[in-house]
């Protein structure tokens, strides 16, 4: 069996430690060693910083630079009031596990483990400061800015105040999409959860069974319902939550199928252009799954509903998390009668969908425009996720541009498409019609 793809933002790069994220000692003693890093977030737009003409990276910040951006300890398990620690009484609740009700989410990533022994048992953590000082590697955090009681100014005065800063590194917030582009492996991957879950943490910011204020949890791993904190007023009509497992209290991930139609010759591929999308853009098909169906179900469904297509031999291919907001995409190839009509008037999300020519498609993806976005049309693509307006000017129109352009690699559209187009992915000619 060959190995499974990791695609670019994919392959999970640290040790979650999930199992220690109720510990509050545990993630105060890991906040306060000297190589933990930190990645900051303003509203969805990460911290990078640039020095001498170089291209922008994350800014990996130390505890003790982002200190006055997370309030007074302690960080995780906070009492009733600013500084204090819980009481003996309330330790044991489950309600307070590495709470932090009175500031921001903070959100542990997770520990990048310089040998991987897979294994830190929760019973190596009884003394959670002495435990953690033997712990080789490097603790991730993160946060978003935006979630938090500072003003601009005063953010201004924190990032041109860093000795980051002061050394000559000039620290800004970056558009995502365009950014991403150009991250290694490790640090995509570290991105991909750490966007995911800052968002989700400043999304949810009221209880959905009750209305009441929310707070964090398990390093931002969990949030929970006001109404259950020990010392809060007790009600004649608890909150639903106080019982049960409940879904929302976790971290959702809402997945995606994407997929390309291949013709029954092999050699035509179905791509269509959204309405959304900027210039003479095409990609796979994709839409959210809904409740009640299987992978497969999705692909036969939104293949019809957005083109008019009725596919077959629908082959799984590969995932990629897409940290816009916080999605899956689950790629898929099928088979399809490129004879057949193209309706795009069904659900009129697409402004065209077309069949493609194996020797098109390799001609725009060896065209050096072929898989390549301007920074104004990034901020296109992230303003219809956000439903805001940022991007400026007129596009530029150049010389010699293909006849149309692909999603590159780094999404797993242009994945999809290139695999086809080379010959790695497909069915044999005239296979017969087995219908899901």
């Amino acid at each position: 069996m060959s190995e499974p793809r990791v695609n670019f933002m994919g392959g999970s790069p640290l040790n979650r430690l999930s199992w220690l994220r109720p510990s509050h000692d545990f993630l105060n003693a890991l906040v306060a060693l000297p190589q933990t890093r930190w990645i900051l977030f303003n509203n969805g737009l990460p911290l990078v910083g640039k020095k001498d003409g170089s291209r922008p990276s994350v800014a990996y910040l130390s505890t003790n630079q982002i200190k006055p951006l997370l309030g007074p300890e302690p960080f995780f398990g906070q009492g009733s009031e600013a500084g204090n620690r819980l009481l003996p009484e309330h330790a044991s609740n489950d309600n307070v596990a590495a709470a932090r009700h009175l500031n921001s989410a903070v959100v542990f990533l997770g520990l990048h483990e310089h040998e991987t022994n897979g294994a830190l048992p929760s019973s190596d953590f009884v003394d959670a400061k002495a435990a953690v000082k033997n712990i080789e590697g490097t603790p991730y955090f993160s946060l978003d800015v935006a979630q938090g009681s500072h003003s601009d100014t005063e953010l201004e005065s924190f990032l041109t105040g860093t000795d980051v800063a002061t050394n000559g590194t000039s620290l800004t917030w970056t558009e995502p999409r365009g950014f991403m582009m150009s991250l290694d492996a490790f640090t995509a991957g570290v991105f991909a959860g750490a966007r995911s879950l800052v968002d989700w943490n400043s999304r949810n910011k009221f209880c959905p069974a009750c209305g009441s204020p929310t707070y964090s949890m398990w390093g931002g791993w969990k949030i929970s319902c006001s109404t259950l904190l020990p010392w809060a007023p007790k009600s004649e009509k608890p909150c639903p939550t106080a019982k049960g497992l409940h879904n929302f209290t976790h971290p959702r991930t809402d997945p995606v199928v994407i997929m390309i139609a291949i013709d029954e010759t092999g050699e035509k591929v179905l791509l269509g252009r959204n309405k959304k999308f900027p210039g003479k853009f095409y990609s796979a098909l994709a839409g959210f799954m809904e409740p009640g169906e299987t992978f497969e179900d999705a692909v036969l469904r939104e293949m019809w509903e957005e083109a008019g297509v009725k596919v077959w031999n629908v082959k799984y291919h590969s995932g990629q998390p897409w940290p816009f907001p916080a999605n899956l995409m689950v790629g898929f190839y099928a088979r399809a009668d490129s004879t057949q009509p193209i309706r795009v008037d069904l659900d009129n999300e697409l402004e065209d969908a077309q069949w493609f020519t194996r020797t098109e498609v390799l001609g725009v993806l060896n065209h050096p425009e072929g898989t390549t976005f301007s920074g104004r049309e990034h901020k296109i693509m992230n303003d219809t996720v956000d439903g805001t307006n940022t991007a400026e000017g007129t596009e530029v129109q150049k010389p010699d541009v293909p006849a149309f352009r692909v999603p590159p690699v780094t999404a797993i559209a242009g994945v999809l498409i290139r695999d086809w187009a080379e010959g790695k992915i497909g069915f044999e000619p005239k296979q017969n019609k087995l219908k899901l």
